[in-house]
């Protein structure tokens, strides 16, 4: 029956929904671009969102979101979730519904459409190349995350494709106490079901839980019991 549900969707893949992604792709990154330049780089993350559930939509990717209520919209945080897959930018983006910027590696500012778009969005571009690029990295996002602006981190630094999760890395950490900001734990589930691989896109439900935030100045001096307690409580909502 999987086997005929996935010959069944390859037409509708390559013909509908591969062109319209691409189209979308360009549409939207334009007017995140425009609209930032000309309102905010909050009205540009406005149409990124879009972009992300346009997406899930045309996919389809049915979503659940449990915990919203966890979430204080005046307080900025560093999202930490699991990654399982490509399609967790779409789910996080457009069903978090929180203003937020993604830390991305500074070669991807200049990668064609999207890169122009996310510079002037506003995301934060991270230069490791020497302790004095990083710091100035990390200084640039401290201007960028206030009043509720946050920011996302997959801590494991590739994806599972699947529930299980990998060692988380401690360099996500060492943000969140750099920036000093609470951490907000979200687990994130089946995303690998929906895409993985290449061109492996399949129909199909996820879901995303938002727990309760944890505050990081009093684990200074315990990293480790900061990043065993963030990666449980992500554990907890996995299947």
């Amino acid at each position: 029956m999987k086997k005929f549900a996935y010959w069944l969707y390859q037409p509708y893949k390559f013909f509908i929904f591969i062109p319209l992604f691409i189209v979308a792709s360009f549409l939207f990154s334009f007017l995140a671009a425009s609209f930032s330049i000309l309102l905010s780089p909050r009205a540009g993350s406005f149409w990124g969102a879009t972009w992300a559930r346009v997406t899930g939509y045309l996919t389809p990717m049915l979503v659940s979101v449990k915990g919203r209520e966890n979430i204080d919209e005046k307080q900025s945080y560093v999202i930490i979730a699991n990654h399982q897959s490509g399609y967790d930018i779409f789910l996080l983006y457009g069903w978090l519904k929180i203003d937020f910027k993604w830390i991305m590696k500074k070669e991807l500012r200049h990668a064609p459409g999207i890169g122009y778009a996310s510079h002037k969005v506003g995301h934060i571009f991270l230069d490791r190349s020497s302790p004095r690029a990083a710091m100035k990295s990390i200084e640039e996002a401290k201007r960028k995350l206030q009043n509720g602006t946050s920011v996302v981190i997959f801590p494991e630094g590739t994806r599972s494709g699947s529930n299980q999760m990998r060692n988380f890395k401690k360099g996500a950490f060492k943000i969140a106490f750099e920036l000093g900001l609470p951490i907000l734990p979200v687990t994130i589930v089946d995303t690998h079901k929906v895409y993985n691989k290449g061109l492996n896109l399949m129909p199909g439900s996820v879901q995303m839980v938002i727990h309760e935030p944890i505050e990081t100045e009093q684990y200074q001096d315990e990293a480790n019991e900061l990043i065993e307690l963030t990666r449980s409580t992500i554990q907890s909502a996995l299947r």
